[in-house]
């Protein structure tokens, strides 16, 4: 795992398995360099100087039991909060495990995901199981959703005094929403727009959605200073705007072309060759 500050008030964690990025993001008003230390089991308080100014929230999560049981001591290194509130862009199962970190932290996401959660219960939990099995990997406990809020998309939420703008992102599936923080001119994507993977269509996406995602995209990328993709470094405004324009034209070609369609030059691995192969079968149906 991986940990890169952003900002005074955001860290990117990168998971070592699949890069998925997880974002921690504090209101504006945090108190910069408090001498503190996360709030005790016991409820005695906080040890070592009084309780870090500004609200946290947690945007998607790392994969490995370890990377998740090191997120709370992460946040005490880095003199944020303890969290309020858990947000996911999307109801994929790699981005739904804050919840194994913090597990008395409710969780927020798009009224389209929280909808896809209530329809299909269990799945990210069976999805979960499948990854981990394939990995030989051992959890302490099982994946809980809990509470889940469902979030107007477009729309805003307030953290701590702050605001991040929620804006709707389908096509990858047909829930989700990108995540504006305009204080710290950050971009947080979900599975979009990154420099390692194509465009990814399931039975719930499709290609002319996926399309009209990053035109809405298009003018967030470029008042952003960072964005961060689902999966895969982040970037900066210049670069993602390649990216958009590149995964805006495979789209095209799928569409028109079907297996003949060029894959970005940069992601035209093997991984990446079976994800067309599946973008294929997606159109087809």
């Amino acid at each position: 795992m991986r940990a890169v500050s952003l900002h005074r008030d955001v860290i990117v964690v990168t998971s070592a398995v699949l890069h998925v990025n997880c974002v921690v993001v504090r209101g504006a008003g945090g108190e910069e360099g408090a001498a503190v230390a996360p709030k005790r089991a016991s409820g005695e308080g906080w040890a070592g100087g009084p309780e870090p100014a500004g609200e946290t929230f947690v945007i998607d999560s790392p994969v490995l039991p370890d990377e998740l049981d090191a997120l709370p001591a992460l946040l005490e290194q880095a003199r944020f909060a303890a969290p309020s509130g858990l947000l996911a862009t999307h109801g994929d199962w790699d981005h739904l495990l804050g919840r194994l970190a913090f597990p008395d932290v409710a969780l927020g996401c798009a009224e389209s995901t929280a909808e896809r959660l209530r329809a299909s219960p269990g799945e990210a939990q069976r999805e979960l199981r499948a990854f981990d099995e394939e990995l030989l990997i051992e959890r302490p406990r099982p994946l809980a959703l809990g509470s889940v809020q469902a979030l107007p998309v477009p729309g805003r939420c307030e953290l701590g005094g702050s605001e991040l703008e929620l804006h709707e992102a389908g096509g990858h599936t047909l829930d989700g929403m990108a995540m504006w923080i305009p204080w710290a001119r950050v971009l947080v994507l979900g599975d979009y727009c990154s420099s390692v993977e194509i465009p990814a269509l399931n039975e719930r996406g499709g290609v002319d959605s996926y399309l009209a995602t990053l035109e809405r995209l298009r003018p967030l990328v470029g008042a952003a200073e960072h964005v961060v993709p689902g999966h895969g470094p982040v970037l900066g405004a210049a670069r993602t705007l390649e990216v958009l324009d590149e995964d805006r034209a495979y789209l095209k070609a799928l569409r028109e072309r079907g297996t003949d369609a060029p894959l970005p030059a940069a992601r035209r691995t093997r991984t990446q060759r079976h994800v067309h192969v599946q973008n294929v079968a997606s159109c087809a149906r």
